[in-house]
């Protein structure tokens, strides 16, 4: 069992074994640091340029379409920089005038890390947790939304459901991804019901076009991991 290391405020997150999603078929297994040590805890971090991205609290998003604009250039910036896979998450929270403001992001550190429990979702959604102190996001009243620039695997499924956001929107499909070489697991329409019914709205297609390509021009240049 992966052990316990405080956590901290900076991005750099702790984490122990997370429950799996039956209804999905995945369970999402992650933890701190860039290396094994002899205590068994695992550590990891997002790269130096990303951290960057959530830097300034006070600008505020209107539209999906610029809150996703993040999340793609998240996942194209990944690939330029050779730090991960073409997968780009941000997390934001909508406040009371409507506006939003960006909490987290992620991006997809399978590769770098050797950890194939760091797709972008699970990356954006643990730093949001471990920045608000909280397990779930909505567990004190919050309304927090994930943009990811493609439809989440069967495991990251899993882990929006869990996490407490009020809202997904995807711009990439999961055809889009599956035609590069990716396998996304069990991912039926019953999977999106579901999150539908627990309260986890669904948006999709938003800058798909621009989300694609990405994918498109990864899959020309880049690792396909998981086939």
């Amino acid at each position: 069992m992966t052990s316990f290391v405080p956590r901290n405020a900076s991005s750099t997150l702790t984490i122990s074994a997370v429950s799996a999603v039956a209804a999905f078929g995945a369970a999402l297994i992650t933890a701190k640091a860039v290396k094994r040590s002899r205590s068994g805890s695992i550590q990891w971090d997002i790269p130096d340029w990303a951290k960057s991205y959530t830097g300034d609290s006070s600008k505020r998003y209107s539209t999906d379409e610029e809150m996703m604009a993040v999340a793609v250039e998240l996942s194209r910036r990944n690939v330029e920089e050779g730090t991960g896979g073409p997968f780009g998450s941000a997390i934001f929270e909508r406040l009371e005038d409507n506006t939003c403001r960006l909490v987290s992001v992620g991006c997809n550190r399978v590769v770098p890390m050797k950890n194939s429990g760091l797709h972008g979702e699970t990356v954006a959604i643990q730093i949001a947790q471990d920045k608000l102190g909280l397990y779930s996001l909505r567990s004190e009243g919050g309304n927090y939304e994930l943009f990811t620039s493609c439809e989440p695997c069967c495991m990251c499924l899993g882990a929006t459901l869990w996490s407490g956001v009020n809202r997904i929107v995807c711009a990439a499909r999961k055809d889009d991804a599956s035609a590069i070489g990716f396998d996304e697991g069990p991912v039926f329409e019953k999977s999106y019901e579901h999150l539908e019914k627990s309260g986890v709205k669904v948006v999709r297609n938003v800058l798909r076009d621009e989300a694609a390509q990405i994918l498109r021009n990864y899959g020309q240049i880049g690792e396909i991991y998981n086939r």
